[in-house]
């Protein structure tokens, strides 16, 4: 008699035994971007990005916003779309060399807010701006200017991982037509929250293909330099202050006689050795020559005079 076919069961029962996985489907492009220093990576340049990104909004706003960087999240690309008001405002740049481009994604609500400080108001708008379906003239041009700065930032922010050069390719004010990769493709999303001119916050998406991080991974694996912060006008007076009571060894060389070496070996008490006086002795600070002058005499005690700082500049005091 046949011997039936294992059963589903079975089959796991025996892998079991043998102590093998069992095997899962997998789609390729699908898996998620987790490696945490590259996502570090970003999350520091999102907050150099945020920091400029202040005075991007500030001439719009008239105030200086607050804006906030939210930690880098991977998602497929539809279910960022999906999840954005069927009204909004999205402009796809181009930045080369990266793959891809990046998606700007502004609630219009806030638009129209800008707009409406921009001309002297308060930036407090209708609940009914939200469920319109086109941008007036203003908040075109207004679009136009603000997302150029944001992308001028951006390539600022990047400037360390690569230089990017931005062109405009599209602007969308729904959401369904929104494109930058598959929607079964994965995307890297940047989210910054901005409050300032006007009642509430309001939030900004950056996109960028995953592709796009993929091929920077090292650059934003390493450490992004900060930046320098403003002066301390305190600490600089603290530190000059600090050093006005360091001490220098200073010395001055009259004459430099040169012997042999037999000349050495017989030196003997009482013996006199012939030198050359220079009309002009450096004065040297450490081991660099800081001035110039000439051996003298000043109330019963021998004096240096300055007569040239700086002159002959070498390490040690010699001169070349």
């Amino acid at each position: 008699m046949a011997k039936q076919p294992a059963g589903r069961g079975d089959d796991k029962r025996q892998r079991a035994e043998l102590g093998e996985s069992e095997v899962k489907s997998f789609a390729l492009g699908s898996e998620a971007l987790r490696p945490g220093a590259r996502l570090a990576g970003l999350d520091r340049i999102g907050e150099r990005l945020a920091r400029r990104l202040r005075d991007v909004f500030e001439p719009f706003a008239r105030v200086k916003p607050k804006v906030e960087a939210e930690s880098a999240l991977t998602s497929r690309f539809e279910t960022w779309r999906d999840a954005l008001p069927e009204f909004t405002s999205i402009s796809l740049y181009r930045l080369r060399p990266m793959k891809g481009g990046m998606l700007i994604a502004i609630q219009p609500e806030y638009v129209s807010r800008l707009v409406d400080s921009f001309y002297g108001g308060t930036g407090a708008v209708g609940a009914g701006v939200a469920r319109k379906r086109e941008f007036t003239a203003a908040e075109e041009r207004l679009l136009a200017r603000l997302t150029d700065a944001i992308t001028g930032a951006v390539v600022e922010s990047w400037s360390e991982i690569v230089p990017l050069e931005p062109m405009l390719a599209s602007r969308e004010t729904n959401s369904g037509y929104a494109s930058l990769v598959r929607g079964d493709e994965s995307v890297v999303v940047q989210r910054f929250t901005i409050s300032g001119g006007g009642p509430g916050k309001t939030s900004m998406d950056l996109v960028f293909p995953l592709t796009a991080m993929r091929a920077h991974e090292g650059q934003l694996a390493a450490k992004v330099h900060a930046e320098a912060g403003p002066v301390d006008s305190e600490f600089r007076y603290r530190m000059a202050r600090a050093l006005e009571g360091v001490s220098f060894p200073v010395r001055s060389v009259v004459a430099r006689p040169t012997l042999s070496v037999s000349e050495l070996m017989s030196l003997k008490p009482g013996d006199v050795i012939p030198i050359t006086l220079s009309p002009r002795v450096p004065l040297i600070v450490g081991n660099r020559r800081l001035a110039e002058g000439t051996i003298g005499e000043q109330e019963g005690r021998a004096a240096f005079q300055i007569e040239t700082i700086g002159a002959n500049d070498r390490t040690g005091g010699h001169r070349n």
